[in-house]
């Protein structure tokens, strides 16, 4: 790590000269006699900032062993490893159950509490700072990565003051709260807005079969074809567009298809996980292949805005499952005719608009508050980088005061 300009009164530490670090209990361990059966937190359980208690499960141990992998209060909980996104990923444990243990790929972490505040640690991890240490002293392999305890050990902490410290916790804490009101109400206008899909798009009447109200396009393509982004679509239960190829060269003429603004692409391969959606204005003329059949809405029977809502449902992604047989993944493939014969729910016209005009609105409720939420996580990673390295210093401390 390139070095670090420290303010008056902080100083660089091994993090095992200011913490002391437990490893975990191995699973299958020989439990000699009678032994005691207790709750233990896996990978699974240590989210970036918070624990997951959803699920809890137990292990045997000899009563002898439950002091040495028993979790404390204020213990920072840092993981192994695994995906990139666990790598060193750690909160501070509350006691939420006890007693409660640890297994091996879950490093306990008891800081000293005169020198460092557990709060501050599990911060500085999580920091653009920690972030790049542990990603570059760790093991990696394709998508894996992970530390053992000696790098954890290593991990030099930046310590300031502990009455800085908690000033730094607080100012920290204030943006957590406010990214958990956000995340509430960002949850609260999704559930809205399913509710109200629910309720204004009743698939017990007016059904049609998709043929009637979408007819398969064929626009190919007119070379050149360097200037155009090739597309697909995969499913985050929204429908997700990306680009499927670099290079539009290197597929067969033969293969590719112009999709416009306003059409309904079906990725026949995963229909059976929604992967079902309406092409946005910015991906307007992009390039589909034949694994991506597209459909254009014929809009004197169907409000294409309304379709994209139906189309998103619960019960049409159902519907697709069905329509695609076969066993899963690359071997359930969805054919165009099965696709054209489902049935959806298709009022008239005019309610249709109407639908789709409460529908967009209740809709961008919900991306408002997304936003917001993307705004906030932005300022605090921001926050966490300039006051968790000294640059910043809190109001009081330094001469150079935060706003």
């Amino acid at each position: 790590m390139s070095r670090v300009l420290l303010p008056e009164h902080w100083h660089l530490s091994p993090l095992d000269k200011v913490a002391a670090v437990q490893t975990g209990i191995a699973k299958g361990k020989t439990v000699n006699g009678c032994g005691v059966t207790l709750p233990y937190l896996r990978v699974a359980n240590v989210q970036d900032g918070h624990v997951d208690l959803s699920v809890v499960k137990e292990i045997t141990v000899e009563q002898s062993e439950v002091p040495r992998y028993s979790l404390r209060d204020g213990d920072v909980l840092f993981t192994e490893g695994g995906d990139f996104d666990k790598l060193g990923r750690g909160t501070v444990w509350h006691s939420e159950i006890s007693p409660c243990l640890h297994q091996n790929h879950v490093f306990a972490v008891r800081p000293s509490s005169a020198v460092l505040l557990p709060e501050f640690l599990a911060f500085q991890a999580a920091s653009r700072y920690g972030r790049r240490y542990f990603q570059g002293s760790s093991k990696q392999s394709t998508n894996l990565a992970s530390i053992n305890s000696t790098q954890l050990k290593n991990f030099p902490v930046l310590v300031a003051p502990i009455k800085e410290q908690r000033k730094i916790v607080e100012v920290l804490r204030t943006w957590d709260e406010a990214i958990d009101n956000v995340t509430r109400l960002a949850e609260l206008r999704e559930k809205q807005y399913l509710g109200l899909r629910d309720y204004l798009i009743d698939w017990s009447k007016d059904q049609r079969a998709v043929k009637e109200f979408l007819k398969p396009a064929s626009r190919p393509v007119a070379k050149p074809i360097s200037g155009y982004r090739a597309l697909g679509i995969r499913s985050h239960g929204k429908g997700t567009f990306d680009r499927f190829v670099e290079n539009p060269e290197s597929v067969e003429m033969d293969t590719l298809y112009v999709a416009k603004a306003g059409d309904i692409i079906v990725n026949i391969t995963f229909a059976w996980e929604g992967a079902v959606a309406l092409v946005p204005r910015d991906h307007d003329g992009g390039l589909v292949s034949h694994r991506f059949p597209t459909f254009v809405p014929k809009l004197e029977r169907v409000d294409a805005r309304y379709l994209r809502h139906a189309l998103r449902m619960a019960r049409f992604t159902y519907l697709l499952g069905i329509a695609s047989p076969g066993g899963a993944g690359r071997n359930r493939v969805l054919s165009k005719s099965d696709f054209l014969d489902l049935m959806v729910p298709l009022p008239t016209l005019d309610l249709q608009r109407r639908v789709a005009m409460i529908l967009d609105d209740a809709e961008k409720a919900v991306a408002a508050e997304e936003k917001c939420l993307s705004a906030l996580n932005r300022q605090k990673r921001g926050l966490m980088q300039t006051l968790l390295t000294g640059k910043w210093r809190v109001r009081g401390f330094g001469e150079k005061e935060s706003d």
